[in-house]
């Protein structure tokens, strides 16, 4: 797995996360809880990232 691909999608999920939270008053309320639902997926699927690439580290 292509190391630059992944700190960009952890640091997109991240950021995304953090705008859904930060502009949580100024959305429509099926909005917040669809983005809501995709951030939550999608920073989920970048701890996973993190761990597996903790974990395969030194097997190269």
């Amino acid at each position: 797995m292509d190391p630059t691909t992944s700190i960009i999608f952890i640091i997109a999920a991240f950021s995304l996360g953090a705008i859904v939270i930060m502009k949580r008053d100024s959305m429509p309320a099926g909005l917040r809880r669809g983005l809501a639902m995709i951030s939550i997926a999608f920073i989920a699927l970048a701890f996973f990232i993190i761990v597996y690439a903790f974990l395969t580290m030194g097997a190269a």
